[in-house]
Parts: structure tokens; C-alpha cells; sequence
């Protein structure tokens, strides 16, 4: 198990109004068989603490958050998944499509990335464009 610095760089386009949010927070990252897991705690502003385990295998992402919310995504390429996010204000359904997925896993000392682009439907309703990139950089003492 390896320590990492996790920067989360989110954009979220809804027509003409677009969104940015980035926040980086200590974690760790560890290989096991096929997959590549990373783990950290977000701490949103004025919320619980959200635990987040990212599972990236071959062609598929999962992204579990338990804590202030409960939510676990999937991605994989041209694909669509369907989940529920349940948090303060109560629980919304979710449909996502995975335009592109691109991974390059931490080696060497060199930072890892995570790459996701894709469309959320929320509530059968509203659909937005997301850009997810997820930076793994080694922490060295």
C-alpha cells in the first residue's frame, strides 16, 4: 500500500452553465490482481466526511462513496449504468454514459491519472456532461 496525494478535478456542463470543483486530500493506492484500488476521505464544507474507494480494472470504473453520502458508480466505455446517490436532502436516481474512460496507473515515482468523460441523467430528467480526472502523485517524506 502506497501513500498518495488524491487530487479530484471535477467539470460539470448543464447547457450553458458549466461547473468546476477540485480538492486534493491525502490517501492511499495499492494493486491487487488485475486491479488498481485508491482510497481517501473528502471532507465537503459544512457536511459529513465522505469516505471514496475508487476500483479501476480493464475497461470498467467503480466509484464508492459512503459517509456524508452513499452512492457507487460505474463506467465503462460506451456504456450505460445506473445507480442511486442518497444524501442529506434524500435519494436520486442516477443513469450514467461512459464516453471515454483512460488510465495510466502511478509507476516509478510518476503520477497516476484518471481520465473519465461522461453523461448523467438525474431523475430521468436532467442530463449534464461530466469531465473526471483523478491525480495520483507518491507522498515522499
Amino acid at each position: 500500500m502506497t501513500d498518495v496525494a488524491v487530487t479530484l478535478e471535477t467539470y460539470i456542463r448543464d447547457g450553458e452553465e458549466s461547473e468546476r470543483m477540485a480538492f486534493t486530500e491525502k490517501g492511499r493506492f495499492f494493486t491487487k490482481g488485475n486491479m488498481d484500488v485508491v482510497t481517501f476521505t473528502e471532507y465537503p464544507e459544512g457536511r459529513d466526511p465522505v469516505d471514496t474507494m475508487v476500483t479501476i480494472k480493464p475497461g470498467h470504473v467503480s466509484i464508492k462513496r459512503s459517509g456524508g453520502v452513499e452512492m457507487r458508480q460505474l463506467f465503462e466505455p460506451q456504456a450505460e449504468t445506473q445507480n442511486t446517490y442518497v444524501h442529506e436532502y434524500g435519494k436520486m436516481f442516477m443513469t450514467t454514459w461512459t464516453d471515454s474512460l483512460e488510465y495510466q496507473a502511478p509507476d516509478a515515482g510518476a503520477s497516476g491519472e484518471l481520465f473519465i468523460e461522461y453523461q448523467l441523467t438525474v431523475n430521468e430528467d436532467v442530463t449534464q456532461k461530466h469531465k473526471l480526472k483523478l491525480t495520483l502523485e507518491e507522498e515522499t517524506e
